[in-house]
């Protein structure tokens, strides 16, 4: 094999951090794994039985590219009630991941800027890079709030989006009102492009969800059912915005992923309706019992949503903990994988109770860098 066959943009590319914490997880003896950030519990077995019945009538060969009319129809009167925008067009995707390259491949071109917030999600940063786009950060450290004014003066003539998501992945950050609406507002003032990412949208622990497309109706929002309802390997992903920019991403679609998996559509349409109070519910105490069991000896900002904790290493780099972390068992995330710093690590509470005290277990030992 000729290397000269590999494109250079996959040199920009690294392998995911994340999965290879996952690979790890795979070779260890029963390891405590506080890494991987999909829910504990299995899909509903409603949703389940959904998706057995739409196989067995038949419904396997190819959907519209947008999504299957009553499942649009159903979400469509759900963000009308939210939003009120008259021109707000939606469809289903091929996961939230594939919304993203949808939107990142209809808006960039190449040399355009995407204004990303750092701590970010991993595929943030990648997927622009594959679409020509050059990744501008704006740091949010040490309490990961939004700066409006570091964003302003961040914008220039090549800036084509700015990329948002709340509550966050990795920080666990729900942005505030004030911040979400000056931020709407100033990308509406600039004519920037502003992707909301609400893929955690339901695991608001301390108020209700906002989105900032309340104040700026060309936002363009991404959602999905991998988090809230345990559908990761599923890939069902929703979004909406401008109509003349869907228009670009279907249109994508028709020559990329085709259309989301049919069968998991109509599934899905039960999913809409299925109440995940509980598992809302049952998080949040997870949030408060991590909180409280590391506090004394953790800085820990942000938690206010999604099933993550950003938390400060005690002592070194966030990668030499989390090495120290890893020989005591303990799988999590160095932060420099979300982020241009290495000062701080990613746990992902989004495991069975017991799990979760073996890690506080682990943590509070090595904290101060005994191992015993």
């Amino acid at each position: 094999m000729s290397e000269r066959w590999i494109a250079d943009r996959m040199h920009k590319i690294d392998a995911s951090g994340i999965r290879k914490v996952f690979d790890l997880a795979a070779s260890m003896t029963n390891p405590i794994n506080l890494s991987i950030g999909q829910p504990h519990f299995d899909t509903p077995d409603e949703i389940k039985e959904a998706l057995f019945n739409a196989v067995r009538e038949g419904k396997n060969a190819y959907s519209q590219s947008q999504g299957i009319a009553p499942l649009r129809e159903k979400l469509e009167a759900r963000v009308a009630a939210e939003l009120g925008h008259t021109d707000r067009q939606l469809f289903i995707t091929s996961g939230t991941s594939g919304a993203l390259m949808l939107t990142l491949s209809a808006l960039v071109n190449p040399g355009d800027e995407v204004i990303v917030f750092d701590p970010y999600f991993v595929m943030y940063k990648h997927l622009t890079t594959l679409s020509g786009g050059k990744v501008v950060l704006i740091d949010t450290y040490p309490d990961f709030r939004i700066d409006v004014d570091k964003v302003r003066d961040a914008i220039t003539d090549r800036t084509k989006l700015i990329l948002f998501n709340s509550p966050s992945n990795p920080t666990g950050t729900v942005s505030s009102v004030e911040e979400m609406q000056a931020l709407a507002e100033l990308a509406r003032e600039k004519d920037v492009a502003l992707l909301s990412d609400e893929i955690y949208r339901s695991f608001c622990y301390d108020g209700n969800f906002i989105s900032p497309a309340k104040w700026n109706d060309q936002t363009i929002v991404i959602d999905g059912f991998s988090k809230s309802h345990s559908m990761t390997g599923w890939r069902l992903g929703v979004v909406h915005g401008p109509a003349h920019v869907m228009q670009q991403m279907i249109k994508l679609q028709q020559f990329t992923f085709v259309c989301a998996p049919h069968p998991m559509q109509w599934a899905a349409l039960v999913a809409a309706d299925y109440d995940i109070t509980g598992r809302v519910d049952e998080y949040r105490q997870k949030r408060d019992f991590m909180v409280r069991e590391l506090s004394d000896n953790y800085e820990i900002a942000g938690a206010g949503g999604a099933f993550y904790l950003f938390v400060k290493a005690p002592w070194g780099t966030g990668t030499q903990f989390v090495q120290k972390a890893i020989e005591n068992n303990l799988l999590i995330i160095p932060g420099n994988v979300f982020s241009s710093q290495d000062t701080h690590f990613r746990i992902s509470y989004a495991a069975e109770n017991e799990t979760l005290e073996r890690g506080v277990e682990v943590l509070k030992r090595i904290a101060k860098g005994s191992t015993t």
